[in-house]
């Protein structure tokens, strides 16, 4: 009898003390999080992105541009989340975006007649203007 029950007994403290120790890592993590935050340079802070589009010799605004930003949004819990935004320029080859976050975003430009353009680009400011300057794409003989 003494020994079926002793398998049970430390099955039991094993699956308690394994219980304990997740928990005691999460609060660890929880505490832990928001210097990690700040250390990556990462914040919750939202900022106001006009983009100025313009191509050519004569440097001419590009109307109806398609412009993506992209950018991850870190999750604690959940794998990160991809987000793609998508606006059109205006007539003055301005397309803006009003809620991005600070950090690293990814800027594509893509318009009918001109090369596809795109890079990554470090927001900081509450208000940023970027300016990207396109090219024509080279001739095919």
């Amino acid at each position: 009898m003494h020994s079926g029950m002793r398998p049970r007994i430390s099955t039991s403290c094993s699956i308690a003390l394994a219980a304990m120790a997740l928990c005691s890592a999460l609060s660890l993590h929880a505490t832990q999080e928001p210097d990690a935050k700040a250390h990556s340079g990462k914040s919750d802070l939202m900022s106001h992105v006009t983009i100025q589009v313009s191509g050519g010799e004569k440097e001419a605004p590009v109307e109806n541009a398609s412009v993506y930003l992209k950018y991850v949004e870190e999750r604690a819990i959940k794998k990160d989340k991809k987000v793609e935004l998508n606006v059109k320029t205006n007539r003055d080859g301005a397309a803006h975006i009003p809620e991005t976050p600070t950090g690293r975003v990814l800027i594509q430009v893509v318009a009918d007649g001109w090369k596809t353009y795109g890079r990554w680009y470090d927001i900081t400011e509450p208000k940023q203007t970027i300016k990207v300057h396109l090219e024509k794409p080279p001739r095919w003989y």
